[in-house]
């Protein structure tokens, strides 16, 4: 079995590389240039926009963990018929649980959903919560002093662990969940207030958050992203059209353990907020 990991350079990716490496599973990442992987990881370069520059590296690969949202996924997958890979793990959203999929978030992963489907590969669709690693984007605020400004401040979120979307991904590229949408969440629900707590507490600062009125975070929202993602967003949190709140055992169920806290994030990766 070797596998084909795309975004190895972001969250996702990165922890299935990291997930592969651990159970000492054969992979093959794909970069667009010298990138460290661990052992075990064959670096292959190539853009996943552009599928004509990894066909080689196709030969022999039973699996890809795809993301959503590149262009020409179509011939992607053609390309990965002729190679015979088998499956494809389609990295999703929770976005395509609400009422509206014409939103900018839930229809670029639904137009991914869907090209899979068509291409005849075995599938597995993951749709995770929120990840925890999002409040990294608290770093410039962290830098400038100990308030935080949190958008939906009274809207409590199962955020997931990066690790535990990718070791549910692994099991899926061994051969589980064929044909399976699989929503992904953490153990507990946590409004952003009391995540800034617990981030304050692993990396031993005082944070206080600000809670940022619907007002304000329409504004900011809209001041630093594209408007059809800043209402798609809005909507998700401000108007409900998504449920990240609830909890399920989907996580423990495919990968055999509970899923990891936000303390245990925080503890892994205070390094990164120093």
């Amino acid at each position: 079995m070797t596998i084909l990991i795309t975004g190895v350079t972001g969250n996702a990716g990165g922890a299935v590389v990291q997930s592969l490496a651990a159970e000492q599973l054969a992979g093959r990442a794909l970069v667009r240039k010298e990138t460290a992987l661990p052992d075990g990881i064959e670096p292959v370069y190539g853009d996943l926009n552009q599928p004509d520059t990894f066909v080689d590296a196709l030969d022999g690969v039973t699996g890809i963990f795809l993301l959503s949202g590149y262009d020409r996924v179509e011939e992607l997958l053609a390309n990965a018929v002729r190679a015979g890979v088998r499956k494809v793990v389609l990295l999703s959203s929770s976005s395509l649980d609400g009422a509206d999929l014409s939103n900018a978030v839930a229809a670029y992963h639904h137009a991914a959903e869907e090209a899979v489907k068509a291409s005849g590969l075995e599938w597995t669709f993951l749709r995770p919560n929120s990840f925890m690693s999002n409040t990294l984007r608290w770093l410039d605020q962290l830098h400038a002093g100990d308030v935080v400004r949190v958008q939906f401040p009274e809207v409590p979120v199962a955020t997931i662990h990066p690790r535990d979307i990718a070791d549910v991904a692994v099991r899926a590229l061994q051969g589980a969940e064929d044909g399976s949408v699989l929503r992904l969440t953490g153990p507990v629900g946590l409004t952003p207030v009391e995540q800034v707590e617990i981030l304050g507490q692993g990396i031993g600062r005082p944070l206080t958050a600000y809670p940022m009125s619907r007002s304000e975070t329409h504004d900011a929202l809209f001041a630093s992203m594209p408007p059809p993602y800043a209402s798609a967003i809005e909507g998700f949190f401000g108007d409900g059209t998504i449920d990240e709140t609830s909890v399920n055992d989907t996580v423990a169920r495919v990968s055999g353990h509970a899923p990891r806290t936000l303390q245990e994030w925080v503890r892994e990766n205070a390094v990164l907020f120093a």
